[in-house]
């Protein structure tokens, strides 16, 4: 009976890995101005926006081999769309200036209150696993930045 039931656990892990996630990007992405491609953004900054935030926060997503594995690749994908829904780095001019001020608060808020990378995404990333020291240079740019685009 065991055998059984591990034979059929086994089928349906191997069909599972024929319903693919579509990682594609909008075919118009490339014509948009990406956030960190629109403003002069120091090396440091660029490279933490891009360690902690890009992957679920614009169209450069990488997807690592384990997350074409379903059902990972379905909670990724499900992650992904969640945060760009929220914020999209790469659709940043579509945003007019009250949006950009809000998402640019609610980015140093999210770091601020340690929701931002989320636990998961460290875990499997721990270049995302910013000391005290980056956390407190991010907040104090995207605060700058807030100031920056309201004058």
């Amino acid at each position: 009976m065991l055998k059984k039931i591990l034979l059929l656990l086994l089928i349906v892990f191997a069909v599972m890995q024929f319903i693919q996630i579509d990682v594609s990007v909008p075919t118009d992405a490339e014509s948009k101005i990406d956030f960190l491609a629109k403003y002069n953004v120091p090396e440091d900054i660029s490279k933490l926006v891009k360690d902690g935030c890009y992957d679920c926060h614009s169209y450069e997503t990488e997807y690592k081999w384990y997350m074409h594995i379903a059902p990972i690749s379905w909670l990724t994908k499900g992650h992904v769309e969640d945060g760009r829904k929220h914020l999209n780095f790469s659709d940043w001019d579509a945003y007019d200036l009250r949006k950009k001020v809000h998402k640019l608060e609610e980015c140093y808020e999210e770091i601020e209150g340690y929701k931002m990378p989320i636990p998961g995404y460290i875990t499997m990333h721990p270049e995302a696993d910013f000391d005290q020291a980056d956390r407190e240079k991010l907040i104090a740019w995207f605060k700058e930045m807030e100031q920056t685009i309201t004058n």
